[in-house]
């Protein structure tokens, strides 16, 4: 049936209410009401859902809408009753309905009330589902959220694999497909999938020009930091993202102690506290979710103003999706990452229980991640380019907002470096990626490039000049600025393009950025970086703590770091506590270490303070939330008890690694523990003594040091276990 123009903006005025469309939807809804196989990527807030709606209540019959969220559902369903007055218009066929509800569902298709039927592909599979369906007229099918096609996309659903198969089962009619993030691969995987490489594709636009990319480097600090930034939004929505739903749950706790309106959302709670918190957040009786990615999926409130990312997500794909949750009515939209090799490291871990396959794919995904949040250049043109759109870092939309072009970082001429990578690229016959790419020009081998007897080439290590993130960071820069390209089938592996090719006959003018650092101290559980955090230490009180420091531990005959730590000197530097209540505040202080070590150093603060007019940051004195109270109680009656650290950790489910960092916590903090019995089992009494003299006679406790100087003779958690009863012993 044919559409005019004036009847199709007549119906979205109908039924929506809106005078006009935005962007690519009036071509997408024409290429739908003509019956074509269509494909449609369209970023977050781009208006897709209205792309096959309003082409469903117009067309006959029934369109089914496969979609894997049943939030997301729910909440397309009571939008779409909201627009008639009929609600059988559109419903929900999924496991949560009664058979009462279900034969009302299939009342209103079999007389042709309903237009939209959503379900999940595992409904769909139904047998019964689908010999219903097949008598019935169906429209068209659309698949949302089409990527979860993709074993390269981001949220990979297996049962998605099936669904043309499924589709061909009901009936021959067209297919839409619909996502919010697709790669090239992703894009290829889709249509080939679901059998439609004839679709009519429309590609929007990627870009958000209102939303401002910022990366932090994760320091101990980040609850601050986060509290601090979220005191400038004050009354103002926003969501902040975590891997774990421990995380998510902390988080949560510190905010409300902290004065700020928030509630966690995860998939451990149950559904009504889910949709309680979920609804509080859309009604703005609290301004902030903690959630995992598991919040956020069709959830439309265009007024969020800032979405944080605590830890750095598993691929760029669900970073621009859930980023893309700011600003959808186009005012201003803040996305906070932080960001830590450590965190990078976990996801790895992570990975290495899974299949191979899984595994190649996940790492290439988490290499895109690092490289996102390591570039020196504009994040929104790296963004950009890795979903295949090539962005004016001057003069486009949005071009200064982000972090790194407002702060850019000086530029070094490199012409000859990038002549000398498109030659190796060209002379290794275009069959790496760029991990192996690095170590080649390095000098450095692996096994592939040894089995490919490339460490005897005439070009190996002829970069060693550079250090191998150099190349790492010169590979993404010229990739994104076309001299090569990544190959779609061997995901990956680098090819040259005509532009790196007429580079190497014309050398000209390249001007790169080095990538940022994110340098871990000595003390392997603080991350320092070259900027972001929360401000600087007041250096000539540093020089003044640290002096008593020395004089304090010369009287009590204990190393200065068994006094206090370097670290929390650095916070009473920036904190500036005069009582010992506020001491015990003090990053790595305890109740007991205050009240043992403090006296001296909160009079010589205070005096400070007096002297030099100073005036004293309260409002960064983060309250803590108690939670690890519990823990650490545990730790201590369970030590006491003499149960082996293994039960331990495992009854609070944490891994020996995590449990030694919550013991050393503790003591470091001002409290003893008993943990003679597990160091009785793993070293005999002359090594005891042998570490325990080290210790005290070390000028600092770093374990690397203390394995170099103990001749690598003993393991790293027994020395970490070691430093813990030292200082238990000798401090507390």
């Amino acid at each position: 049936m044919p559409f005019s123009e004036i009847d199709l903006h007549k119906a979205l005025k109908k039924y929506f209410g809106f005078e006009n469309y935005i962007g690519l939807q009036e071509p997408v809804i024409k290429s739908i009401l003509e019956n074509h196989n269509t494909f449609v990527i369209m970023p977050t807030g781009g208006g897709k859902s209205l792309c096959y709606q309003l082409p469903a209540l117009l067309k006959e019959g029934t369109a089914i809408v496969v979609s894997p969220l049943i939030a997301l559902m729910k909440n397309q369903v009571d939008a779409i009753r909201g627009v008639t007055e009929n609600d059988g218009i559109a419903h929900v066929l999924n496991s949560s309905l009664s058979k009462g509800e279900i034969r009302q569902v299939m009342s209103d298709i079999e007389e042709g009330v309903t237009k939209l039927l959503y379900v999940a592909p595992e409904s769909l599979a139904k047998e019964e589902y689908t010999e219903f369906l097949k008598k019935q007229k169906i429209s068209f099918v659309a698949v949302d959220e089409a990527h979860c096609i993709s074993e390269w996309g981001h949220d990979f659903r297996p049962e998605y694999r099936n669904l043309k198969n499924i589709i061909n089962n009901i009936q021959d009619v067209p297919i839409i497909g619909l996502t919010a993030t697709a790669t090239e691969k992703v894009e290829e995987d889709i249509l080939k999938t679901l059998r439609m490489t004839d679709a009519n594709t429309f590609k929007a636009s990627f870009n958000r020009p209102n939303l401002y990319y910022d990366v932090r480097p994760k320091t101990k600090d980040i609850e601050k930091d986060i509290i601090r930034f979220i005191r400038n939004y004050k009354g103002k929505s926003g969501i902040i993202y975590c891997l774990s739903r421990k995380k998510v749950e902390e988080i949560a706790e510190v905010l409300v102690v902290n004065g700020i309106k928030a509630v966690p959302y995860h998939a451990g709670l149950d559904a009504k506290t889910r949709v309680k918190n979920q609804d509080m957040f859309l009604m703005e009786e609290i301004d902030v979710v903690v959630a995992t990615i598991a919040f956020g999926m069709g959830i439309d409130k265009p007024d969020v103003r800032f979405v944080i990312h605590h830890d750095i997500p598993k691929s760029l794909e669900s970073y621009y999706q859930e980023t893309g949750r700011a600003g959808r009515d186009g005012g201003e939209g803040y996305c906070l990452a932080y960001y830590s090799y450590d965190d990078i490291e976990k996801l790895e871990k992570f990975l290495s229980g899974k299949p191979v396959a899984e595994q190649e794919i996940g790492n290439a995904l988490l290499q895109e991640v690092i490289g996102y949040a390591e570039t020196s250049m504009s994040r929104r043109k790296y963004l950009l380019h890795y979903f295949g759109e090539e962005f004016d870092d001057v003069n486009g939309l949005g071009a200064d907002m982000d972090d790194n072009m407002r702060n850019p970082k000086p530029k070094k001429e490199a012409k000859e470096e990038v002549k000398l990578l498109l030659e190796v690229v060209k002379a290794t016959n275009e069959q790496y990626k760029a991990n192996n790419l690095s170590s080649f020009l390095v000098g450095k081998t692996n096994a592939m490039l040894k089995s490919h007897k490339m460490d005897k080439h005439p070009l190996f290590g002829e970069g060693n000049d550079h250090k191998e993130a150099y190349w790492t960071a010169l590979i993404r820069q010229v990739m994104v600025q076309g001299f090569i390209r990544k190959e779609i089938e061997q995901y990956g592996v680098l090819k040259m393009t005509q532009k790196g090719f007429d580079f190497i006959d014309n050398p000209h003018s390249f001007m790169m950025t080095e990538d940022h650092t994110f340098n871990v101290e000595e003390d392997e559980n603080i991350i320092s970086t070259s900027g972001g955090g929360g401000g600087a230490a007041d250096e000539i009180l540093m020089a003044m703590l640290k002096d008593l420091q020395k004089s304090v531990a010369k009287k009590h005959k204990v190393p200065p770091y068994a006094v206090f730590q370097e670290t929390s000197l650095e916070d009473m530097a920036l904190k500036y506590p005069i009582t010992i209540d506020e001491l015990s505040n003090v990053f790595g202080v305890g109740e007991g270490k205050a009240k043992k070590y403090g006296k001296e150093f909160v009079e010589l603060i205070a005096r400070y303070v007096q002297e030099n007019d100073i005036m004293r940051p309260d409002d960064l004195i983060v309250k803590s939330t108690g939670s690890n109270s519990a823990l650490k109680l545990f730790i201590i009656q369970n030590t006491d008890r003499k149960v082996p650290l293994d039960n331990i950790a495992e009854s609070k489910g944490l891994t020996l690694e995590e449990l030694i960092a919550e013991m050393q916590s503790i003591v470091y903090s001002g409290t003893k523990l008993k943990i003679d019995y597990v160091l009785e089992e793993m070293l005999d009494d002359d090594q005891i003594e042998e570490i325990h003299d080290y210790f005290m006679e070390a000028e600092s406790d770093n374990i690397e040091i203390a394995m170099k100087e103990l001749k690598g003779e003993y393991e790293e958690d027994e020395l970490r276990l070691m430093r813990i009863k030292f200082i238990s012993d000798v401090a507390n």
